[in-house]
């Protein structure tokens, strides 16, 4: 039953079509560069070295649209160089079997590595695979297969060139990215407006971060409105949380909350206004309301103490936002100050230096539960087999199925089901449009060359809006670049429609037989975020402790680390959900109370960085005591979560015991924080503590909850369930 409630949300899903903002002009300039090489080739060669030159060009236009911070014609350039190697290389061992099989095995698994690097790495090196696989086309003599390498490597120097010469939006995905983030503050502090007590998601801020990293080169001609709002942006996310907050900032009723309700309002409206100036390059607008509101230094102010001094500084900190989503201030002048590089932007490695962030990346994933490693010995195994499955069937073109198998398999379960399912369905979508007209037109290569191009640009402008409707034209295209080399659509369309069934299911068994479920590694990825937040919690007291910059800089890589795991758990949550295993360490319900515990835990901790000292402050060594104490029992708590024993927060209470009872009182900011914090604390136990006997029922409750949860919905007496 849970396989197959599984299996329709991977359809639903492989089907839906995904709401985006499409990139004509992307897409017109990348399939222009695939209509050049076609018809140079068609013009200076033959139809044959038009479809390597195509191949070159639609598959390194392809990986343009990845996201990525790197230039587009670095990708590019990349994608093109690694197309046409495997190409080479591959022809050099096609001739056997014996050569060929175990070339692809070990090409495929450092595929599937490169996923260590990102998705983008791993999708591009997916590509080379498939590139590898068509080699058995290729001529049988060494001089015309450099040739057709060459001619693929063109493809990609191609786009580069036009990337080059009509730059589109050339800093565009990090503007969106910082900009993002902006909005997602914005939209924090409206919610903080209704619920005090609302959590935030810093995956926007993860990503800002990310693209703010940038190479020498980058850093010369990076706009100066990307170099300072997003560190604003992490300043601003505990000021408007503490404003909000009814303990340490306005009061829960009365003036002081609908003045803390109308700063917030007009800090989200500022937000967003730098945020549209940021995305679009165009001047920042503000409401005048807005700007009325965001004054603080007024004799009617209603709002007094820590509350003031919260607002004051929202306004300071909005105020640079805007003079740095303007183009000017202090981040200006800073990005052009003397001093090392390191210290004006965060670093990114040129591509002459990432070999040992590659090695790096890849020794950390060879480990036997990571789901990189599984996924590069499934691709090993598939590729192989599928041409060894499809090569004697009596159809042509047997490698279509290892091609489907590779370019539909991801590291995670969902992606994977649901690719196949959208591959499959554009496919034949794709194949029956395209055949049609091919029947209709009759053998034209022009004609073919030129539709050709036509079905990448549609492609290309539908690549995010949904995996099958970009493939139907992908389909589409390749149809034509067959009818273009001369071979007959009786020959091409049946047998591509079978091979792409055979690749997507060997695909769908792999995971089958060799798995990498989140599920049972639930508690593991719970634990490593509490353990997390517990040194970032203990980064933030030990700077009231004692305030000083050395604190200041370990707090930040304490918070850093936080984000880290959290985006670990939640990713690996999201995955557990969509995987049709039962719960094991972890019920759905347990997972959420947990969740939600850790989330009010990070919360409080966020209260408390809010109002830090500053440097040279008056010390509170009873912070340094807590500081430890919460450190200890955390670290411990992580280790009893992955053994599945029930965690203990003794020296926490003792040492929050022996705080209250000196004779100097906490500030209020302190006192909330350490409040929330325990509690915080209490629930998580309360979440993932359990008896012997509880734990022997758990799993049959979690499966009794799910099937009265089916069979609510069966009888429309349920709600409606979103797809996967």
């Amino acid at each position: 039953m849970r396989w197959l409630r599984t299996f329709g949300e991977v359809v639903r899903s492989g089907l839906t079509v995904e709401e985006t903002r499409l990139e004509p002009l992307l897409a017109l300039r990348t399939a222009a560069g695939v209509g050049l090489v076609i018809g140079a080739a068609l013009w200076l060669a033959t139809p044959a070295f038009a479809t390597s030159a195509a191949l070159g060009a639609f598959s390194a236009g392809t990986a343009t649209f990845q996201r990525t911070w790197r230039p587009r014609k670095v990708i590019a350039l990349g994608a093109g160089a690694g197309l046409a190697l495997s190409t080479f290389v591959g022809y050099l061992a096609a001739g056997r079997l014996a050569t060929f099989l175990p070339l692809l095995a070990v090409w495929a698994f450092a595929a599937g590595m490169a996923w260590a690097l990102g998705s983008t790495a791993g999708i591009v090196a997916a590509t080379t695979v498939g590139s590898m696989l068509v080699t058995v086309t290729l001529p049988t003599s060494i001089g015309p297969a450099l040739e057709h390498a060459g001619v693929i490597a063109l493809g990609g120097v191609a786009q580069a060139v036009l990337i080059l010469l009509f730059p589109i939006r050339r800093w565009g995905a990090h503007r969106d990215a910082l900009a993002d983030a902006l909005a997602a503050v914005a939209d924090y502090a409206r919610r903080l407006q209704h619920d005090p007590a609302a959590p935030f998601d810093p995956e926007p801020l993860m990503t800002a971060r990310d693209a703010a990293a940038v190479t020498p080169s980058q850093a010369r001609t990076r706009p100066p409105a990307l170099h300072g709002p997003r560190g604003l942006a992490e300043r601003i996310v505990p000021v408007i949380a503490a404003l909000a907050d009814p303990d340490v900032g306005a009061p829960a009723e009365g003036p002081g909350r609908h003045r803390a309700r109308e700063l917030l309002n007009a800090a989200a409206d500022v937000l967003d206004a730098a945020a549209r100036s940021i995305r679009c390059g165009t001047p920042t607008e503000i409401p005048p309301r807005s700007t009325d509101i965001l004054r603080v230094d007024g004799q009617g102010e209603v709002l007094e103490g820590p509350a003031r001094h919260t607002a004051e500084e929202l306004v300071r900190l909005l105020a640079e936002a805007l003079e740095v989503a303007g183009g000017a201030g202090v981040y200006d002048r800073a990005s052009t100050s003397s001093g090392p590089a390191s210290a004006r932007f965060l670093v990114r490695p040129t591509m002459f230096r990432l070999l040992p962030v590659v090695v790096r990346a890849v020794r950390r994933e060879l480990r036997r539960d990571s789901p990189v490693l599984r996924h590069a010995v499934r691709l090993a195994a598939v590729a192989p087999l599928g041409y060894l499955i499809a090569s004697p069937l009596p159809v042509g073109h047997g490698y279509w199925a290892p091609i489907a198998s590779v370019m539909v398999m991801r590291p995670d379960f969902h992606r994977t089901y649901a690719r196949a399912v959208g591959r499959l369905a554009g496919t034949l979508v794709g194949v029956a449009l395209a055949t049609g007209m091919v029947q209709a037109i009759g053998p034209d290569a022009h004609l073919f060359g030129a539709l050709a191009v036509v079905s990448a640009a549609l492609s290309y402008t539908l690549l995010r809006t949904g995996y099958a409707y970009s493939q139907c034209f992908t389909a589409a295209y390749v149809v034509f670049l067959l009818g273009m080399g001369g071979h007959a659509w009786e020959q091409t369309v049946p047998e591509r429609v079978v091979l792409t069934l055979i690749g997507g299911a060997l695909a769908m068994l792999a995971y089958v037989v060799f798995p990498a479920w989140e599920t049972p590694r639930l508690p593991g990825r719970l634990a490593d975020w509490l353990a997390a937040n517990g040194r970032y919690a203990a980064a933030v007291l030990r700077g009231y402790a004692e305030p000083t910059q050395k604190h200041r800089a370990d707090l930040r890589r304490a918070l850093l680390a936080s984000r880290e795991a959290r985006a670990a758990w939640q990713e690996a949550y999201d995955q557990a959900r969509q995987e049709p295993v039962r719960p094991r360490g972890l019920t759905s319900r347990e997972a959420e109370d947990a969740q939600e515990a850790l989330r009010g835990f990070d919360r409080a901790t966020m209260l408390m960085e809010s109002h830090l000292p500053a440097a040279g402050s008056r010390s509170i060594p009873e912070a340094e005591r807590f500081a430890d104490a919460l450190e200890a029992d955390t670290a411990q708590a992580a280790d009893d979560m992955r053994e599945h024993r029930n965690p203990d927060w003794g020296h926490v209470a003792e040492a929050l015991h022996i705080w209250e009872g000196t004779a100097g009182d906490r500030s209020p900011v302190l006192r909330r924080g350490t409040e929330l914090q325990k509690k915080a604390l209490d629930n998580l136990a309360t979440a993932v503590s359990r008896t012997p006997l509880e734990r022997d029922v758990g799993s049959a409750r979690e499966e009794q909850r799910v099937r009265a949860a089916l069979a609510a919905e069966g009888d429309g007496s349920g709600p409606a369930r979103g797809g996967g």
